[in-house]
């Protein structure tokens, strides 16, 4: 999807950040936080997949660079952050090189990260706002769904 501009949309998620302020996601993390990753990731390749707008998840990580998991071209990319390196380091690096060409939001609750992507141009929204626009994707996805099985 593009904006009035014609610029792609873009929605970046500091992982991490969603998972800790979703209370569902938040218990899932204290008790495996793999699944926690991966419930985060489904849910937000429903919102790429209703609203046209590409997603791209970054995690806190580990290893020596950070690494794009591999995924099909359809799906969101999933980036974890290298050693030594945060998601807020990655998310940043990536809203100030792509934001003259791209519109591009970032979904944090780290008041210092959305100070930082605004100053580089991008826009912000809050993890309660994320799940607004998420339950509206999914209840459009249901919507979709329940018409298309009536035909």
């Amino acid at each position: 999807m593009t904006d009035s501009t014609g610029r792609l949309k873009a929605l970046f998620v500091d992982g991490h950040s969603i998972i800790f302020a979703w209370e569902d996601l938040r218990a899932l993390h204290e008790r495996n936080p793999m699944l926690a990753r991966e419930e985060l990731c489904r849910r937000m390749t429903v919102y790429q997949d209703t609203m046209q707008q590409r997603v791209v998840v970054v995690f806190d990580g580990k290893g020596e660079k950070t690494q794009a998991k591999d995924r099909s071209t359809d799906d969101i990319v999933v980036i974890y952050s290298g050693k030594g390196k945060t998601a807020d380091d990655v998310i940043e690096r990536l809203v100030a090189q792509y934001s003259e060409r791209y519109e591009l939001t970032v979904a944090t609750g780290d008041r210092a990260e959305m100070d930082t992507v605004m100053a580089f141009g991008g826009f912000c929204i809050t993890p309660r706002t994320l799940l607004e626009y998420l339950d509206r994707a999914e209840a459009q996805l249901a919507s979709t769904l329940a018409r298309l099985r009536k035909k």
